[in-house]
């Protein structure tokens, strides 16, 4: 009864869909559509490195304005 709507929420909290759902086996093989094996590990590789960029991205950025702000600071002085 409402079990199957909430078993359907839960998959779509985990990132799960009609489309991955299913043994990995069927995707590769073709047998069911979504991502394969192979793909999904790329695309968690790519998300880490995403993320790391966007941290570092972060960090040159305050770096930058830390920097910007000091040399600033240091040509009022003159």
């Amino acid at each position: 009864m409402g079990g199957d709507r909430v078993d359907r929420c839960e998959d779509r909290l985990h990132g799960r869909d009609a489309a991955t759902v299913g043994s990995p086996s069927e995707r590769d093989s073709g047998a069911r559509s979504g991502p394969t094996t192979t793909e999904q590990q790329r695309i968690k590789e790519l998300e880490r490195e995403v993320r790391e960029l966007r941290k570092t991205n972060e960090i040159l950025k305050l770096a930058s304005a830390y920097f910007a702000q000091a040399e600033f600071d240091r040509q009022l002085k003159k």
